[in-house]
């Protein structure tokens, strides 16, 4: 069996600044995954951002550990998802247990061409150990055993006062982004409250060392008979740590529940006396939905468990929180480059905001199907499981945790509505959908090929004179303000030049061009983190550059499209 999992420590140096004043573009505080994919989003775009947190390792116990297929594709551009996959335990299929019986099971990804699994099963720990090497090898900075004690703001930027073991000195930085956790500090310091509800109930998270014999599944039972009249979810992770999660009731002592004499009972009445395990990791927990009314004070921006909580059953938290990363770190760097106005960081506040209250009201409903609140809401609930077992239109009504999917933003703000019926399944707002292509004689993937900044895909059945004098139009319009590729069918060799400088993909499947609903002709444009910003059936450079302008948050373009 392996030995308990030991987390590395990080140094602390003393920062030159004691007694004085740091002055950064941007400070991150808290060195989780959601503050790393903060520092890892500006050290892309080339801004300069130090991260303070107050401890000098990574997380302890497992936490967060399911990370869902486009939290993956975002772990690829930061250049850590190849690391997360290879470590981590893919995943598809889920079950779901009534008693002793098999109510029915799941399949996330049922259809082919895609790079990466639905989920990847990881402990937290070691992703953050994968960020902070991808970090420190792109020359982020993380200052350990910096304590943040106050914060001040003003127009211009927010000033932070800093505990080390050495002395206190300040940071003063043009922005700060608060990813120090659901107990955050940064909330108490400028007097924010909650908006949401904590539900009355407690669940017991146990990771067990166990050579376990169970396939590489999501399993859920509701009232089975080593743990009745409650719920358990049993998962498995890499170094073989099973994760299970004992639903407790409320009217429970959490201290009592954590200890060995109170755990080790639980697990043997569920794997049987024959089965050796050990325990790594013990916690209790308590389901919350909550968020703050806005994720934008000020200088100050709030991001992951800072700014929204919700039940780990969806395993949400994680992959909300670096969707957040995602979301806001574009907008922000282009923002402390002068690139746009500072207004562009309201869309990542109503974009974000709007996927916390999704995120709550799924997690809610799971909740309520877990915990019935009533001996009526148990009755509907039994009855939906045993009928699970045979009838399909019962499944849907089945609730074991809606898991983590991409939020689609809505077709405002930033997005052009389209103005032609397309079919496909990706709208504006949406996040891209990978699919394979070949680019420069290559296999590839179209995530890989875009992101990071604005992209326009033009659709084209052959590279002639034609589609090349296409090409040059919408490079004027386009003005630099994005990367130009052309998709075509497999197989397509130029048949004239003018495609200098242009990224030529070829769509493998013809799964780029079925996904989008597109066809020859059709141009798709992205914002830098590949949700769809606008598409046309039939374009002109007009429509394409107010469209850009207004996908990048410039004034008048907004104000032009209102």
């Amino acid at each position: 069996m392996p030995a308990t999992y030991t987390p590395p420590t990080y140094p602390y140096r003393a920062p030159p600044e004691l007694s004085g004043e740091l002055r950064v573009p941007v400070a991150i505080v808290g060195a989780g995954p959601v503050g790393l994919a903060c520092a890892l989003e500006m050290a892309l775009a080339g801004v300069r951002a130090v991260v303070l947190d107050d401890n000098d390792t990574v997380s302890t116990g497992s936490r967060a550990i399911c990370y869902a297929k486009r939290t993956l594709e975002i772990l690829d551009r930061y250049g850590c998802g190849e690391p997360v996959v290879e470590r981590g335990i893919g995943w598809r299929v889920g079950k779901v247990f009534h008693g002793e019986r098999l109510a029915y099971q799941f399949d996330l990804l049922p259809e082919s061409g895609h790079r990466r699994p639905a989920f990847v099963n990881l402990q937290q720990y070691h992703l953050e150990e994968t960020m902070l090497a991808r970090l420190l090898a792109l020359g982020g900075e993380v200052r350990w055993k910096n304590r943040v004690a106050a914060v001040e703001q003003d127009g211009q930027g927010a000033a932070l006062s800093v505990e080390t073991p050495d002395g206190d000195y300040r940071v003063r930085a043009d922005w700060v982004i608060a990813c120090d956790g659901a107990r955050s500090p940064m909330r108490e310091f400028l007097g924010l409250e909650w908006k949401g509800q904590v539900f009355r109930d407690r669940f017991l998270i146990a990771d067990v060392h166990m050579r376990g014999d169970y396939p590489t599944e999501r399993w859920f039972w509701f009232d089975p008979p080593f743990h009745r009249n409650q719920s358990v979810l049993l998962h498995r992770q890499a170094d073989d740590v099973w994760r299970i999660d004992f639903q407790l009731g409320w009217d429970v002592d959490p201290e009592e529940e954590r200890k060995p004499e109170r755990v080790i009972p639980r697990i043997r009445a569920m794997l049987g006396d024959d089965r050796p395990f050990t325990l790594e990791w013990v916690s209790v927990y308590t389901f919350q939905c909550r968020r703050l009314e806005r994720f934008l004070h000020g200088r100050v921006i709030f991001a992951g468990d800072a700014a929204h909580q919700v039940s780990p059953f969806g395993a949400r938290g994680a992959n909300s929180g670096i969707q957040d990363a995602d979301n806001l770190g574009w907008k922000l760097a282009r923002v402390v480059r002068g690139e746009s106005p500072a207004a562009l960081l309201e869309t990542y506040n109503t974009e974000r905001v709007a996927a916390a209250d999704e995120n709550i009201l799924n997690s809610t409903r799971s909740t309520d199907f877990i915990t019935p609140k009533s001996a009526v809401s148990r009755v509907f609930r039994d009855a939906v499981l045993d009928l699970a077992r045979e009838h399909p239109f019962a499944r849907r009504l089945v609730n074991s945790g809606r898991l983590s999917a991409p939020s689609t933003y809505v077709p405002e703000g930033l997005h052009t509505a389209d103005a032609e019926a397309f079919d496909g399944p990706t709208r504006p707002g949406a996040p891209l959908t990978d699919a394979p292509v070949r680019r420069l004689g290559r296999e590839d993937w179209l995530l890989a090929c875009t992101g990071g900044c604005f992209d326009a895909l033009l659709f084209a059945s052959a590279l002639d004179a034609q589609v090349a004098a296409e090409v040059r139009r919408l490079g004027a319009a386009l003005e630099t303000g994005a990367r130009l590729s052309v998709v075509v069918p497999a197989g397509t060799r130029p048949e004239a030049a003018g495609f200098d400088g242009v990224q030529v993909l070829e769509d493998a499947q013809g799964l780029v061009a079925s996904r989008l609903g597109a066809a020859p002709g059709t141009l798709v444009l992205l914002r830098p983190d590949q949700h769809l910003a606008a598409r046309w059936k039939h374009w002109n450079p007009g429509a394409v550059r107010l469209a850009l302008r207004r996908a990048q948050g410039l004034a008048e373009a907004v104000a032009h499209a209102a």
